[in-house]
Formats: structure tokens, sequence, C-alpha cells
């Protein structure tokens, strides 16, 4: 691809990141395309955030007993856990996982559809496509990715209490107590602002994947790798960058 081609694409792609927010609060609404968006990237995705999250929860209360144990500190297990899943662990896993399902669905879908020709015979009929098939999908994604990430931060903490209280036979109220001091202001926000972010980057990144896909069943396979790949990478980056701006704006810039 030439730089030519190149600039073209980012441009296309800038634009449907844009219109997905612009157009979201203008007539008319896809309501009951936006419930089985969301019923198909929350409910959907549930159970597989659940049993990641847990045995995440659980290999980490394992290795952080272990490693703590050596220096003393094994009682701090339960402020090492919260910290690190509510503030990093649990938004990346839980985002790469939604990615590796919702993402990859998106794409495959709107894939199919601009190679049918469907989305043509939208744009026939007067329906704009970035209205009916992006919006949707970006507003599922931005809903349900913080509800699944509460979720699999809550599963991945019990998951290591149960590590830390049976297997490594700390104190399970002292555990406890450790999480319920950590949950600040600072640590929910910082927690909970990622996945917002994350959900509208990616389901931005797989639905410009679908709509520029061409050349066959080739071409939907590329477009389909290239969304997991592509938002894959744009999480762990994003997820630098933003935990730099909320070091800074929470006082803590190293």
């Amino acid at each position: 691809m030439d730089l030519k081609a190149q600039v073209a694409s980012l441009q296309e792609f800038y634009l449907v990141c844009v219109s997905a927010i612009t157009k979201a609060f203008k007539k008319p609404y896809y309501t009951k395309e936006t419930i089985e968006q969301m019923d198909y990237a929350g409910v959907g995705s549930f159970f597989i955030v659940v049993f990641v999250s847990l045995f995440i929860g659980m290999a980490l209360s394992l290795q952080l007993s272990a490693e703590l144990s050596s220096l003393g500190l094994k009682m701090y297990t339960g402020r090492v856990v919260g910290l690190a899943i509510i503030k990093e662990i649990g938004p990346v896993a839980i985002a790469i996982s939604f990615t590796g399902r919702v993402g990859a669905g998106i794409a495959s879908e709107l894939g199919s559809m601009k190679l049918g020709h469907q989305i043509d015979i939208l744009r026939v009929h007067g329906v704009d496509p970035i209205k009916k098939l992006v919006i949707p999908r970006v507003i599922s994604a931005i809903v349900m990715l913080p509800i699944l990430t509460l979720i699999g931060d809550a599963v991945s903490i019990i998951g290591g209490y149960y590590i830390a209280a049976f297997v490594s036979h700390q104190s399970g109220s002292f555990y406890w107590s450790q999480i319920k001091d950590i949950m600040n202001f600072e640590t929910v926000t910082t927690g909970m602002v990622k996945p917002f972010i994350f959900g509208y980057l990616l389901a931005c990144i797989s639905c410009y994947a679908g709509l520029s896909t061409k050349g066959g069943a080739i071409g939907l396979r590329r477009s389909t790798t290239r969304a997991v790949v592509f938002s894959t990478i744009t999480i762990i980056v994003m997820d630098f960058l933003l935990t730099k701006v909320l070091l800074y704006a929470f006082g803590k810039e190293v």
C-alpha cells in the first residue's frame, strides 16, 4: 500500500470515529439495533469474561503470595491484587477478550454485508450505514465493556481471595479490609475510564475494518484479522497513555 492509500485509509477511519459521535445524537435512532448489539456484546461475552477474570485473579494472587512471602509481605497480597486488577490487568485483559469475540464479530459481519452489497442497498434506500450499522455497535461497546469490566474485576478479586485465604492460608478479613482501603476515587476512576475509551476505539476500528472489506473470502479474513490485531495494539498503547495521563491528573507523575 502506497503512502497516498495509507493517508486515505487514515482519513476514512477518522471520519468513521467522528461520525460515530456526531451522528449519535441525531435522528433517526435505531434503538432496536442498539439493544440487539448490547445483547450480543454484553450477554454473549459474560461467561467468557467471568471465566478469564476468575483465573487471572487466582493466578495473580498465587504468584504474588509466593513472591511477597519471601519478602515478609505476604499479608499485603490483597492490596496488590486489588490495585493491579482494578487499575491495569482487569481493563486490559477484558478489553482484549472483548475484542477477540465482539470486535472480530463486528468486522466479519460488516465485511460480509459489504461484500454482499447490502451496505450499497442501504444507501440506495436513503439509509445512512453509519447511523444504522456503526453507531449501534459503538454504543453497545461503550456501554457493555465497562459493565463487563466491573463484573470481571469483582470476579478476579474473589478468585484472588480464594487463593489467599484457602491456599496461602492468609486472613480473609484482612484481605477484604485491604480491598476496602484501596477503593478510593482515584482507583475507581482509573479503572472505569479506560473501558469507555477502549470500547469506543475497538468498536470504531472493527467497524472500519468491516466497512473497508474487499477481495472476497480472503479479504474478509484479512479485515477480521486486521480488526483484532489493530484493536489489541491500540488497547495496549492507549493503556500506557491513559495511565500516564491519569497519574499526572492525580498528582502521581513519576
